[in-house]
């Protein structure tokens, strides 16, 4: 009989109890009543974005980096969030006639892929697979050198654009699905392909803030490696040209509440600019005007990194500790291993543990009777390999994605109970 409480680790969102409902409720109310911040919050502000969220922002980002150089409000760009933010920078600095493919690492976020086939790109994205380093850029290196530049461009000229040939999409810190952090090395030398190939590297940065750290002695000591757009901004003397190769994706989903919509990006002032210019902005105006000055105040007063040191890290830590116990505990003894490991990866965060199932067992199975008979929701792993190519990834048939940001921390515990109880019973038939 079906369990009659349905839990689900598929769920990529955050707890709702885990937000700062009442610190948004005092910001909106004290916007709202002040003249001078509300008529700027209710207009369609600039191209840019609100600027005093702009700046905190840039400062913000500054303090918690500590980028060899001081990031300016004019490296940022306010966003509608982090999808939205990358559907404009596809129209502003892509042309399906000129830019040959998107690569993007796989496993891979699977929402994303619909966001480039509206731009074009269906049928022409390529996974490139990763290891415990983040993307194989030896792989990707190999795979765009037997691409040569179309000279087909439809799109008019502006200065405030380029058209790049290709564009390369990762999560380099606290992958989704799989929690991978690139290497720093990794970093570099996929700026330096990018920039070869004249290729733009849009880094989705949105879990960044939600590193656990090192949580259990026998870890090794890892510092948290830089931005790719830090790294463009310093490696082998800088840009190559005004536009730079990456673009940093922020969002503020993961860390206030996916339904306020609203993200930055950062990139050369050129970049970011030419990104205000995209023709959606121009003319709706700003996007999330008026949210931007709710967040503004929690950045304005320093609330936001407080409570993500006090609140978010602590609870975060202690869920994924939670999960990746419970798995070793009653999934290990069937033969499944885990990344990432709090006892054994150096750098750990973001929202998902990467299972994988034993050599016998296929994901779709499991899915389907963990639902079936269990009321429980889980991520296929097959869901996060990149469409319309042969997929690189050749183990995802056996892999989950199980997210412990979502359910109460007694139902993660249930939900894994569960899962090996499907488990077992496909080993024993």
């Amino acid at each position: 009989m079906q369990p009659k409480t349905q839990i689900d680790l598929f769920q990529g969102w955050p707890a709702t109890a885990m937000l700062p409902t009442q610190r948004l409720k005092q910001a909106a109310n004290d916007v709202l009543s002040n003249k001078t911040i509300f008529n700027d919050g209710l207009a369609y502000g600039p191209d840019e974005g609100y600027y005093p969220l702009r700046k905190n922002i840039a400062n913000w980002l500054s303090q918690s980096y500590t980028p060899l150089h001081t990031i300016n409000a004019e490296r940022i760009s306010i966003t509608g969030g982090a999808s939205q933010n990358l559907a404009c920078v596809l129209q502003v600095f892509t042309e399906p006639a000129q830019t040959q493919r998107i690569w993007l690492v796989e496993p891979c976020y699977h929402l994303v892929f619909r966001v480039f086939e509206d731009a074009g790109f269906a049928g022409r994205m390529v996974g490139i697979p990763e290891d415990e380093g983040g993307m194989d850029v030896t792989a990707l290196e190999l795979a765009l050198s037997e691409f040569e530049s179309s000279e087909n461009v439809t799109k008019p000229p502006r200065p405030y654009r380029k058209i790049y040939r290709h564009v390369i999409y990762c999560v380099p810190s606290f992958s989704n699905p799989s929690g991978t952090t690139m290497s720093r090395a990794r970093r570099e030398a996929l700026v330096r392909v990018a920039r070869r190939y004249d290729a733009l590297v849009v880094c989705d940065d949105v879990y960044d803030f939600l590193n656990w750290g090192v949580v259990h002695a026998s870890a090794a000591v890892a510092k948290h490696p830089p931005r790719i757009v830090d790294v463009d901004r310093e490696l082998d003397g800088g840009p190559l040209d005004q536009f730079g190769n990456t673009v940093s994706n922020g969002s503020f989903s993961k860390l206030i509440g996916p339904g306020c919509r609203v993200g930055w990006a950062e990139g050369t002032e050129d970049f970011v600019y030419g990104l205000s210019q995209a023709g959606s902005t121009r003319s709706g105006g700003a996007p999330s005007q008026l949210m931007s000055t709710f967040i503004n105040e929690l950045l304005e007063d320093h609330f936001l990194p407080g409570y993500i040191a006090d609140a978010l890290i602590p609870l975060g830590r202690k869920r994924h500790r939670l999960l990746a116990s419970a798995i070793k505990r009653y999934l290990g003894p069937l033969g499944v291993s885990f990344t990432p490991d709090p006892e054994t990866s150096p750098v750990v965060g973001g929202y998902y543990i990467w299972v994988q199932l034993p050599v016998t067992v296929n994901a779709t199975r499991v899915c389907h009777y963990a639902l079936e008979e269990q009321n429980l929701v889980l991520g296929n792993g097959e869901v996060f390999a990149v469409p319309g190519r042969d997929s690189l990834g050749r183990d995802l048939h056996r892999r989950l994605r199980l997210c412990f940001m979502w359910e109460d921390e007694e139902r993660l515990v249930e939900g894994v109970e569960r899962l090996g109880a499907v488990i077992e019973n496909l080993i024993d038939n």
